[in-house]
């Protein structure tokens, strides 16, 4: 260690100086010394002053007292020793090297500090830096937390060929994934028990709403205006009913109705603390709807909104007379509904197995669950059995279902109540007379749903009577969509004020 005086160590103090970015009067005095010091093992020169070598005597006045040292030699230990606190000062403030000294030990001992860990404290400290990401990923801590957690299977004796070529085979990273779906596949096959209640009449599992409350699945609207500005809602009220549930979302702000260019309905799973989540916060797309290729048609208005149908089952209602959104309302039916709002992704839909045969086409023993509703009362709710059926072809090749004859009387069904939508928005509520939300299941003699719909239906007067039997008003309500059709007629009997459903042929 060199002493404090010495020329070198004063060389590296003023280097490191004005590193630091000190002014002038450091750089003049790193110049002068460099003139002044001598290279290393040489004795330093003698003192240049204005007189001779050698040591100075004290002047004429001084009193006995002794001089100190010439004022450039005061001056440079003084400036040194300034230099030297103001450089421990900018060492103590300046950060130190973060030397990462787990790279230091072996991958063994690493290895089994993190075997004390468990699945979701390992998959987290796996996205801190690259080491604990190669380590975090070790197949043998994986297969150690799957085996303590799931079990081993059954043991059966194997070859010693096919137990090599298995673990040859074997990709990195496959006790990871087996883990993670494993506990997801628990949690699916849990819920998945819970819908194989099967209810005879509507061919839907009777749990359905039990599963979607239990599972705190929750609806998402996404809207997106001709700018690529999108606007996420959550739902303001949720309505199950027999066979399908009601979404309306009336609270925040809309884009204007001209300036909407997609509609996006997600499933989310709100998070919970007792559920272990493998995919927290998970949005499933339901539907998805392109404005400029949509079709839609006006249903009805009131003295305070229009409504407007958009295919499959969404309502917009707009401010009449403003080009402002007051509510959106969506109806989805229960088939298969809590796979379509947890299995999908963010930007797919749920994909259903593709079955060779078309159930829909046989002939022979349908059965149907029709519902007539408004956002929370009955109209009317049927189920019909062994209906008849026959092979027709209008634009294509059809099934014709006569359901409700027109020349049966005892098929005439009398609604309850009056045919009314009622909205809410955000301030002001109201109803919308001649409107209502049509849920119809078709089940195949297997009980197997082959055609589902939940969808919003309006009225119509009729040009000409369709009935002799009755003296009232007729009025038509009809459905086309792209599963098959829907024609209804209905007679209002004023009498009883009160509609009578004396048709319904359902064509798939």
């Amino acid at each position: 260690m060199q002493p404090t005086g010495s020329p070198a160590w004063r060389v590296k103090s003023i280097t490191s100086v004005m590193a630091a970015g000190r002014g002038e009067f450091f750089r003049s005095l790193w110049t002068g010394l460099q003139r002044q010091s001598p290279p290393e093992g040489r004795p330093p020169p003698p003192g240049r002053g204005r007189g001779r070598p050698g040591p100075e005597r004290a002047p004429a006045g001084s009193r006995g007292r002794r001089r100190p040292p010439r004022a450039a030699s005061s001056g440079v230990t003084w400036s040194f020793r300034r230099e030297r606190e103001e450089r421990n000062c900018l060492e103590m403030k300046a950060p130190r090297s973060r030397e990462f000294y787990l790279d230091t030990l072996p991958p063994e001992i690493l290895l089994k500090v993190l075997s004390f860990l468990d699945a979701s404290s390992l998959f987290c400290i796996s996205h801190v830096c690259k080491l604990f990401h190669q380590l975090a990923n070790d197949d043998g801590l994986w297969k150690k937390i799957y085996t303590s957690e799931f079990g081993t299977q059954t043991w059966r004796p194997k070859l010693a060929h096919d137990a090599v070529m298995e673990v040859e085979e074997r990709p990195l990273g496959h006790w990871k994934k087996m883990y993670f779906r494993t506990l997801a596949g628990q949690e699916v096959n849990k819920w998945k028990r819970e819908l194989r209640d099967i209810r005879p009449h509507t061919g839907l599992p009777r749990q359905t709403e039990l599963v979607l409350r239990t599972l705190n699945v929750s609806w998402e609207l996404t809207l997106c205006d001709c700018w690529g500005e999108e606007v996420t809602l959550r739902e303001n009220q949720v309505r199950f009913l027999q066979s399908s549930l009601i979404v309306r979302w009336s609270e925040g702000v809309f884009p204007c109705y001209h300036h909407i260019s997609s509609i996006q309905v997600h499933g989310v799973r709100k998070e919970t603390q007792k559920i272990p989540r493998v995919r927290p916060s998970w949005r499933s797309l339901i539907l998805k709807l392109d404005m400029k290729t949509e079709p839609r048609s006006f249903i009805v208005r009131d003295k305070l909104i229009k409504l407007v149908h958009l295919s499959p089952g969404v309502i917009i209602g707009s401010w009449r007379g403003k080009n402002t959104v007051a509510f959106i309302m969506v109806s989805l039916h229960f088939h298969k509904l809590v796979e379509k709002s947890l299995l999908g992704s963010p930007a797919c839909l749920y994909s259903e197995p593709v079955e060779n045969s078309d159930p829909a086409l046989d002939p022979q023993g349908h059965s149907i669950h029709f519902v007539l509703h408004s956002t929370g009362a009955v109209i009317l709710s049927e189920h019909f059995s062994q209906v008849h059926c026959r092979t027709v072809r209008l634009e294509h090749e059809l099934l014709e279902m006569t359901v409700i004859d027109s020349t049966v009387l005892q098929q005439h069904k009398l609604l309850s109540g009056n045919i009314k939508l009622p909205w809410k928005s955000e301030e002001l509520e109201g109803a919308v007379e001649n409107c209502c939300i049509m849920t119809l299941t078709v089940l195949n003699r297997f009980l197997t749903p082959v055609w589902c719909v939940s969808t919003p239906i309006f009225i119509r007067m009729a040009k000409k009577p369709l009935s002799a039997v009755y003296c009232g008003e007729h009025f038509l309500m009809h459905h086309n969509g792209p599963g098959g059709k829907v024609k209804m007629k209905l007679v209002w009997v004023k009498e009883q004020k009160q509609f009578f459903l004396i048709s319904l042929i359902i064509y798939i």
